[in-house]
């Protein structure tokens, strides 16, 4: 098999990915678009192992790495997804740049409570 193949193939879903980390919005779509960009690096180190004919696999080794450090990445990565839009409402990465402070608006739940206790 020629090492053009896998290479190609790897550079289309890393550009795939990148597009999606700089095009999309959601933060669940960003996420899964660095996982792109992972799985097209560990398809290059799975054919560069095998065009180099390693003995010790190295590059098999470090996929299997990989996957293990990007699976615990998307698992702490939609912990935090779900709990910033149960707080803000929302996954939209341009709504969340100010993380300072939350917007309050005239008709979300929290001012409506702060009036009924007000007026209590």
């Amino acid at each position: 098999m020629h090492l053009a193949y896998p290479a190609v193939l790897a550079a289309l879903l890393f550009c795939v990915g990148l597009y999606g980390v700089l095009a999309r919005r959601n933060a669940i779509l960003v996420l899964m678009s660095v996982e792109l960009m992972l799985n097209a690096v560990n398809l290059n180190l799975v054919a560069f192992d095998v065009w180099l004919r390693d003995a010790l696999r190295s590059g098999q080794a470090l996929t299997l790495f990989t996957i293990a450090v990007a699976a615990a990445e998307i698992g702490i990565g939609l912990a935090i997804v779900l709990m910033v839009h149960r707080n803000r409402g929302t996954s939209d990465v341009d709504r969340l740049r100010d993380t300072a402070e939350p917007r309050r608006s005239g008709g979300d739940a929290d001012s409506t409570d702060e009036k009924a206790e007000a007026t209590a």
